[in-house]
């Protein structure tokens, strides 16, 4: 956590909160004590669109072939 004194908040504040909105929190100092934390706000998470979800799925095609005789298929071709 970053620790500024009050003084080098006030001339820095745009920088202060670019910092606490990608994650790292701010810690702000009155003489050595500290006396605010700039946090970044929890963003709302959006509602699942299921029904979206199902008509993608369903859109996409199935291989014939499984995972597995996928992936040693491709491993052998490009050995050497």
């Amino acid at each position: 956590m970053k620790s500024v004194s009050l003084a080098d908040a006030k001339a820095h504040l745009s920088a202060l909160v670019a910092l606490a909105e990608g994650g790292e929190p701010v810690e702000i100092t009155r003489r050595g004590v500290p006396v605010a934390l700039i946090t970044a706000v929890a963003k709302p998470s959006k509602p699942i669109d299921f029904a979206a979800i199902r008509a993608r799925t369903d859109r996409m095609r199935y291989s014939e072939e499984d995972a597995g005789t996928f992936v040693r298929r491709m491993r052998d071709e490009d050995r050497y």
